[in-house]
């Protein structure tokens, strides 16, 4: 085995193998979808009248984890790895409750995708930081997509923000 290739890996490796598993490499690339996710979020509006943020952070892990479904292998560390769908779409009719979860952390927040088994959504806020948010309240998944994708992947708890 060649320890230069791990050593230089922006990823754990089981998080690094889970994510080429499911056709992520490095510098993958796909601004044209991401633009089109950002057109249908800017473009919709609640029947309250709530509208998405849209932001580079977001654009830009979209282009890069976008349409990705990845489905981690082992029994995860603190509690079941996440099966993940990156699509925004997931979080097209949450435009009040990424606006609510916004405020109340003084950001903005837009949906990322979706953990499929428990149907939490998955959004970045204009920091970059990851959050997930289910019927048991909202949670901090890290600081950027990489550690949100590694704790995520390999099973590691989240930090509640709010009271569900």
């Amino acid at each position: 085995m060649h320890t230069d290739r791990t050593s230089t890996t922006r990823f754990p490796v089981p998080v690094d193998a889970a994510l080429r598993a499911a056709g992520w490499q490095p510098g993958r690339w796909d601004i044209k979808q991401a633009e089109i996710w950002a057109d249908a979020l800017r473009e919709h509006t609640s029947p309250a009248g709530h509208r998405h943020a849209v932001f580079p952070a977001a654009v830009e892990a979209w282009a890069e984890f976008g349409g990705l479904h990845i489905t981690p292998t082992g029994p995860g560390r603190q509690v079941a790895p996440a099966n993940l769908h990156f699509d925004p779409l997931h979080g097209l009719h949450m435009a009040r409750t990424l606006g609510d979860l916004g405020r109340a952390l003084d950001t903005q927040v837009c949906p990322l995708g979706a953990e499929t088994d428990t149907a939490a959504l998955l959004a970045i806020d204009t920091e970059g930081r990851v959050y997930t948010l289910d019927h048991t309240g909202d949670w901090y998944l890290g600081p950027d997509i990489d550690q949100a994708l590694a704790g995520l992947i390999t099973g590691i708890e989240p930090v509640r923000l709010t009271a569900g």
